[in-house]
């Protein structure tokens, strides 16, 4: 194959969950531009809709509802496309939701919803892309960790534990999918401004402690997550699975930002 063509989506179908905005739109436009016929679902109908109306100015893209804290929805869902379309080739997940609580402050109630959308809809989406995929003995899962998979702080503690699960999860499923073909991984980004981190936008002494903690000294756009999610969806990695793909600005690289003397 041709360098240029290494991260062609050519002739394959992708699906998107939570495509409808943040990281997930940015993904959905770039699963399209790349050739993929894009399947763009969210559990906001309106947005997953506005999201592939933007993909189909560059590529072949719908939409659909989905929640993936229906085990069953995912499987049908993956299912239907399958059927339509003939094959599964890539599946990405992005959805997430975060409480930002002390442990002794955490409820029952918070504690489940995090963990049913963050590792359970994980959970889900790979178990049903998992099934179509070794069936057909190819194909390319990416869910999203964080950098809180491996670094944490103050008030994260569940959704962290969430994001450790997925990079496990990952990891199993890559153990098991991969002498049937199938390439599973994850990325795990740093502060991307998305809906999620708008609460920390809207403070500029928190928003901006985020930027200085980095290498580069700034927070990433969704755009900047499309690279690393096309390079693991794509035959650029034919030889990558049960990987952690950390794009961060070298926040977890850099213990420290004291300059010594004469330096």
């Amino acid at each position: 194959m041709s360098h240029k063509r290494l991260f062609s989506l050519d002739n394959k179908v992708a699906i998107v969950v939570g495509g409808g905005s943040g990281i997930g739109e940015a993904v959905t436009v770039a699963c399209a531009r790349q050739g993929a016929r894009t399947v763009c679902l969210d559990v906001d109908a309106r947005a997953a809709e506005a999201a592939a109306a933007r993909a189909r100015a560059v590529g072949a893209c719908e939409a659909g509802v989905l929640d993936v804290r229906d085990g069953a929805a995912v499987r049908n869902a993956f299912e239907e496309v399958r059927r339509r379309l003939g094959s599964l080739d890539v599946v990405v997940s992005t959805p997430g939701v975060n409480v930002r609580k002390p442990i002794l402050d955490y409820t029952d109630e918070e504690f489940d919803r995090v963990v049913t959308l963050n590792l359970k809809g994980s959970f889900h989406v790979l178990r049903a892309a998992g099934r179509i995929m070794v069936a057909q003995r190819r194909g390319s899962i990416v869910l999203f960790s964080s950098i809180r998979a491996q670094v944490v702080e103050p008030g994260q503690s569940v959704y962290a534990a969430t994001k450790a699960g997925i990079a496990q999860l990952v990891r199993t499923a890559a153990a098991e999918f991969g002498r049937h073909g199938v390439r599973v991984n994850a990325v795990a980004p740093g502060v991307v401004e998305t809906p999620l981190t708008a609460p920390i936008k809207a403070d500029a002494a928190w928003y901006s402690a985020y930027a200085a903690k980095n290498a580069l000294g700034r927070w990433a756009s969704p755009e900047e997550m499309v690279g690393p999610t096309i390079f693991l969806a794509s035959d650029a990695s034919s030889y990558v699975t049960g990987t952690l793909l950390v794009a961060d600005g070298g926040w977890t690289a850099v213990d420290g930002r004291f300059w010594p003397p004469g330096m």
